[in-house]
């Protein structure tokens, strides 16, 4: 089960928060095909939040088509997302690299910005090119109205 935690000073609108936990949550596994998703009273209590907040980030991940919420049942993990399970090997690599970046005294900004750094870095190149701009059209001048020399 998926434990949202809301950080109201974030910026972030509270319904994309949940919205990116879930998603989150799909990624390391935590939630596959077939799992219920809290109940929008669950995470109302849980997380003190509007109830049609929790309602709009669950009607989002169905319109991707990730959950779909079941009359009378609830919402269900329709798919999961990437292939990132909690225990793999480069989680534990990435736990020790955040450990030691914390007792180096970096802040969690400053990790994020470094790991946001290496990410666009390696990740740049791998994704699909381009398609070369439309070719433009040459410009020719138009004939202007009749009896207007401008």
């Amino acid at each position: 089960m998926v434990d949202y935690r809301i950080d109201r000073r974030s910026g972030v609108a509270t319904y994309v928060q949940i919205v990116q936990q879930t998603k989150q949550a799909l990624r390391l596994g935590e939630l596959v095909p077939g799992d219920k998703l809290p109940t929008a009273r669950e995470v109302v209590e849980a997380t003190a939040v509007n109830p049609n907040t929790v309602l709009k980030a669950y009607r989002e991940l169905e319109r991707e088509g990730l959950v779909e919420a079941r009359r009378g049942l609830g919402t269900f993990v329709r798919r999961s997302l990437g292939a990132a399970p909690a225990d793999s090997p480069l989680r534990a690599e990435l736990e020790d690299w955040a450990a030691r970046a914390r007792e180096s005294g970096l802040e969690r900004e400053d990790v994020a910005a470094l790991f946001t750094d290496v990410l666009a870095k390696h990740f740049q190149a791998h994704q699909a090119p381009q398609a070369p701009p439309a070719p433009q059209t040459p410009r020719t001048h138009q004939a202007h109205p009749q009896g207007d020399p401008s």
